[in-house]
Formats: structure tokens, sequence, C-alpha cells
């Protein structure tokens, strides 16, 4: 009885061995030919969209876009050796295929993986896709992964830098394979590789050895049972540091935005010595392709969308032509041979790119370009025009400027109209703006010469301006960021082309003040007239800036410092002048010539209109023609001489604020820049910010 007993549960054992492929423990050996009955005998970890089909086919991925498969051995294995800490010896033998959804177009690939955790954060945020349902984006590359993995790549992924679409490649940590080749097989006796389509939807029997002791990797590819006697990829390396005391073992696969089926046919597995090679002809067969006209459906496809992307694309350019094209009206053609075509000037800044942008200010953003025509650096002004006065009178008058000429001016070079837009052209200045080189912190140090002959210059051109011309040009915006250097840092006033023309002899009268806060006359904000007095007024603070290399208003300094001229008007009485001197000059400059330029800077800044230098005094006096008076009337004077600037102190415009902070903020100051300032101007006085009555 008892002998009967126990050949039933022999026979039982048997029934049991033959349906479990599993021939022994994962560390003496594993063999699965198929995967048939292993969901339910907990034989297999699978994770996302993996699945094992009917019969024992581990398909890893299927045709949905952007998702991720895994199949790992259930328990995990011990890697390293527990008394010696070095990575164990490992053989594997799988078989393998890859049939994509569009038969050249593969989507992404699979990998052999040996991993510290079977849940892989293999892309889920973003998406999967070239990660291969390994890593993402943002722990790729992270030696704390401790991820093994051999991929059989059929996407070329730049970002990893693979070497084509069809490749195997062996990864430590992230996607960047350590070491690649193209996917291919020996056959024996014959030294050349021959090359192998991943994407061909055949099965495929891969073989990857680690030897422990040479530190050596051996990956090789076969069409058949035979393992080959060459490796297609040798890479040396030591798994220690890489491996912890126990791993899991399996498979990952992802889409992207083209899908393949991965499929897994068998697997072979043994820690203790080579694994056994699967005899493909007893693996489970691959589903039968499907019948479809795809290719008959995606060729039509194609070309329809060719067909209406070429409309739309010859729609478009023949409405960019029509909106880019350069409408020029009767009117125009008076005006003179200064205009530039649009397209002219979009060619040569890049297409008024970021990148050629060299600054911006109230009038309009300034680009850099070069005409391709003369190889021309040039600066382009693009504005959108506002004036009341209509668009042909203020293109007839910025054509007109166009006729100026002065070593001392920017030459405006021409213009252009498009729309309710105007484009500037004017001569490029290689070293910019006035206030980078005497503001702040500025990388180069301009001498007292250097200074002394900008201020020079300036004044020059500013003259021109007022009175050499056959029309009297007012400015309305002098300041250090108007002042360009060209390539011998010579000074040339800027912005004088939007400035509105005046005849001599006439009331000019605007509605609204334009100008930059420190260098407004105080007569403009109550009358809003601008006239070459207020352009002195603002002559004056650049003067002062330049000695001092500082600007009109400091919000920042100390309250005897706030204003500059109060504060060097004080230096002047209490005899300590040349300690307003900008340090940085370390003491080297002419102190007469400074003195003369401080004392026409508080001459020309002095609140009553009438008390002001003209240009041409200006100018003399900066020559050395006629020497200055002894005696300089304060700033603050009010009364006599015409009252304009009577009862309204320079002051004014920052005492309105309560505080230093307030007035950064509405000044434009606290990025150390100037702010311009527009304020309106009716029939009374409008102070411009709520100014007090004079004390």
């Amino acid at each position: 009885m008892a002998e009967s007993i126990f050949l039933f549960l022999l026979l039982l054992l048997f029934l049991f061995l033959s349906t479990n492929p599993v021939l022994s423990q994962p560390n003496n050996g594993l063999v699965y030919n198929g995967f048939k009955g292993f969901i339910n005998n907990n034989n297999i970890s699978l994770n996302g969209v993996a699945e094992i089909h009917n019969n024992g086919l581990l398909q890893l991925t299927n045709d949905t876009l952007r998702l991720i498969g895994h199949a790992f051995y259930p328990t995990p294995i011990r890697f390293k050796n527990s008394t010696t800490g070095k990575a164990l010896s490992f053989s594997t033998a799988f078989a393998f295929a890859i049939v994509p959804e569009y038969k050249k177009l593969g989507g992404h690939g699979l990998a052999f993986t040996i991993s510290p955790t079977k849940e892989l954060h293999g892309g889920f945020r973003p998406p999967p896709s070239q990660y291969l349902g390994l890593l993402n984006a943002n722990n790729t590359g992270n030696s704390s992964n401790h991820l093994f993995a051999v991929e059989f790549d059929t996407v070329q992924d730049f970002e990893f830098k693979d070497i084509n679409d069809n490749h195997v490649g062996i990864d430590i940590n992230g996607l960047i394979s350590n070491d690649s080749v193209s996917a291919g097989y020996y056959v024996q006796g014959n030294s050349t590789m021959q090359s192998i389509n991943l994407k061909s939807g055949n099965t495929i029997q891969a073989f990857i050895d680690y030897d422990s002791a040479k530190n050596e990797l051996n990956v090789s590819l076969s069409l058949s049972s035979t393992k080959p006697s060459s490796s297609i990829l040798t890479f040396h390396i030591d798994l220690s540091p890489i491996f912890e005391d126990t791993m899991y073992v399996g498979f990952s696969a992802s889409t992207g935005l083209l899908a393949s089926y991965h499929y897994i046919q068998g697997w072979s597995f043994n820690m203790s010595g080579q694994a056994h090679s699967l005899d493909l002809s007893s693996l489970p067969s691959l589903p039968e392709p499907k019948q479809s006209y795809t290719a008959l459906i995606l060729g039509v496809s194609v070309s329809v969308v060719i067909v209406i992307v070429f409309a739309i694309g010859l729609a478009f350019y023949i409405v960019r032509k029509i909106k880019n094209a350069d409408i020029i009206e009767a009117w125009e053609l008076d005006i003179g041979p200064h205009r530039f075509s649009y397209k002219e000037l979009k060619k040569a800044t890049r297409g008024f790119k970021d990148k050629q942008l060299l600054g911006f200010g109230g009038f309009g953003r300034v680009y850099k370009g070069t005409l391709s025509n003369s190889n021309t650096q040039v600066a382009v002004k693009r504005i959108s025009h506002e004036s009341k006065q209509g668009l042909r009178e203020f293109v007839s008058e910025i054509a007109s400027i166009g006729r100026l000429r002065h070593r001392n001016l920017v030459q405006l070079l021409g213009w252009c109209r498009r729309r309710g837009d105007l484009l500037l052209v004017y001569d490029f200045m290689p070293n910019g703006s006035l206030d980078k080189y005497i503001f702040d912190q500025p990388t180069t140090i301009l001498s007292w010469e250097q200074r002394f002959k900008i201020i020079k210059g300036v004044a020059s051109g500013l003259l021109y301006l007022h009175e050499g011309w056959e029309q009297t040009v007012i400015h309305r915006d002098i300041k250090a960021g108007n002042v360009l250097l060209d390539t011998e840092l010579n000074g040339r006033l800027g912005d004088f082309g939007l400035a509105k023309l005046y005849e001599h002899g006439s009331n000019p009268s605007t509605t609204r003040v334009v100008g930059t806060l420190g260098y407004l006359a105080p007569e403009l904000t109550r009358t809003g007239k601008p006239t070459t007095s207020s352009d002195v007024f603002a002559f004056g603070a650049l003067l002062l800036e330049v000695v001092c290399g500082r600007r009109p208003i400091e919000p920042k300094a100390l309250p005897e410092q706030l204003i500059l001229v109060d504060w060097v008007w004080e230096s002047w009485k209490g005899g300590s002048i040349l300690e307003v001197v900008d340090p940085r000059l370390g003491g080297e400059f002419d102190e007469i010539e400074v003195v003369v330029v401080l004392k026409l800077g508080l001459m020309c800044s002095n609140n009553v209109q009438v008390k002001r230098p003209s240009m041409r005094q200006v100018v003399r006096y900066l020559e050395g023609e006629v020497g200055l008076p002894e005696v300089v009337a304060p700033p603050e004077e009010k009364g006599g001489g015409g009252g304009v600037g009577g009862g309204f102190e320079f002051e004014d415009f920052v005492h309105s604020y309560p505080s230093s902070s307030n007035f950064e903020k509405v000044s434009g100051f606290s990025s150390g820049g100037d702010g311009d300032v527009e304020t309106g101007c009716g029939g009374s006085p409008v102070p411009l910010a709520g100014g007090r009555n004079g004390s």
C-alpha cells in the first residue's frame, strides 16, 4: 500500500514538471521554453502592458503608443559573493522578436536588465519612449540607479548618442551606451559579421555572458538554436560597484510615437555556468501577421497630407508675400532717395531676432544689422508711429533730418515705412552708449582726456542742431544713454531724428512732455514748451554726470548727495569742488578743465531759463575762447528773467515722493537705468508728480 502511494506521488511530481518549464532553482539555472501557466504559478512578475498569450508567448508591449512593459523573475537573485563582495558570473540566452506596426519604423526597443527593483521608473513622467521603460529624464545617468542592461534598440536617439536605429548596446545606470555595435552575428568559419534586422519580426536568439574573473562581458546574436563562436560585442567592466547583493533579472520594453510588439519566446539563465541554448523549434510561435491595408492607407494618407500641406504652405507664402510687400504711396516718392525696402532691412537684421537687439527705449527697439549689398553695419530703430501730425508729415520730417551732416551726430542713413511701423537706419556705433562707461561698475574706465573730448563733441553736435541747419532741431532727450561712441570713442548725439522740428522764430508747443527724469527742465512740466534752453538744461546734467560718474538723481545715495546738481553746488560753495570728481579716475585729470566743466554744468542747470547759456556760449567756454564768469548763480535761484522757472524747483521731481523706494518704482531707477517720462500739458501748469510750491 505504501509503495502504491509513493508511485502515485511520483506520478504527480512528473506531471507537474512536464507542465512547468522550470528545470531548477535560479541560482543553479533555469530554462523557460515558453511561459504558459506562469501567471497562475507566480513564476513571472509582469508590469505595464506586458501579458502572456495562451500558447505561452510573453508579450511586453502592443501597438499602444507611449507605454511600457516589464517581465521579471519574481524573486531576487544573489549577484555578489557574500564574503568578497565581488560580482558573480552569469549567463543568459533568450529568444525574442520585434514586430513593428510599420515595417521599417521601430518603436522603441527592448532590454535585458538586472535591477535592484522590479518597479522601474521607466519614464511614466514624461512618457517612456526612448527610455525603454528603464529610466526617465530625471534619473538617467545617476550612479544610484545600480542598473545594468543590454539594449536592442530600433530607434536612433541622438540624445543618447545612438550609432543607428538597429544596434545592441551595453547600458550602465543610463541610456547612453557604454559600448554598442550594429546588430549582427558571426557564422562558423566566417570572420565577416552578417547583419541582422532587429525589426524584421523574425525570432532572434541573444546570448549574454559575464566572466567575473576576467571582468568581461560578451554579447552575441544568432538566427538559429546554436550559439555563435564569436561575440559581436565584448566589454571589459567590473560589475561589482554596479550590482547590489541581490538583484532582479528580467526584460523591459517601451513604445513611443510609433509602436512595436516586443515578444520573448523563451529564456534560459544560469549563475553557475553557461546558460542552455534554446531550441527555437520548441518555443511558442509568433502571431500571424495581420492582414491589413495599412500600407495603402498610409500611402494615401501621406499623399493627402502632402497635398494639404503644400496648399497651406502656398497660401501662407502668398499671404506673407502680400503682407511683407512694400506698398509705396505716391507722396513717398517725393520725399527722397533714403527709403529702404522692408525686405532689405529684415534680411539685414536676420528677421529682427532678439539676438540682434542692441537695446530699447522710449522711442522703440534698436537692432544691429548688416546691409547685404554693401556689407555695411547699421543700427535699425523700429518704432510705432503715434504722431498726431499725420504719418506723411512725420515721415517727411524724418527724411529731411537725413540731410543733417555733422561729425558728432549719429548719421541717419534712411528709413522704411511698413503699415504703422517706421524703421530708421543709422550708422552703427560699435562702442555703444556713454552710460555704459560712466555709471555703476563699467568694465572700461574712460580717462579724463576721453571724457573731455566726448563733452566737447556732444556740445558741438548740439550747437549744430540748434543753429547750424536751416531749421532748429530741439533734441528733447539729451542724456548719457543717447550719446553713442564710435570706434575712436568720439561722442555722437543720437535720437535727434525723433525730435520735432522747429523753424526759426516759431512758437513751438506740444501736448506731451518727452524726456528723462533728472534731465527735464522745470519749465517743461508747467508749459509743455521744449526749447533750446531746455536742451541746455539737460546738457548741464550730462556735464555733471560725466565728471562725477553718477546719474542726475541717485535714490540710494546719501540724502545730501541724492540730487547731483545740489551736491555739486554745495561742494562748490564749501570749496571742495574736486571731491565730486569720479574716484575711478584715480586723481588723473586736468583740474582747470574739470572746474570749467563743473562750473558750466551748474550754469546750464539753473532753474531760471534765461540765466542758462546758449549752446554757442557753451562751446566757446569749452574751447577756452572766453572765460567763465567768476560768480555762478545757484541752481535754485528764482524769479526774474522771464519767470519761466520761478516757483518750481528742480528738486520737486524727487520730494513729491515720500520715500526713495517709491521713487525708484516710479522713475525706473531701481535697475540703474534712466527713466523716460511723458506727461500731458494743458492750458494750466501741471507739475510732473504733484510738485510743491517754492519756499
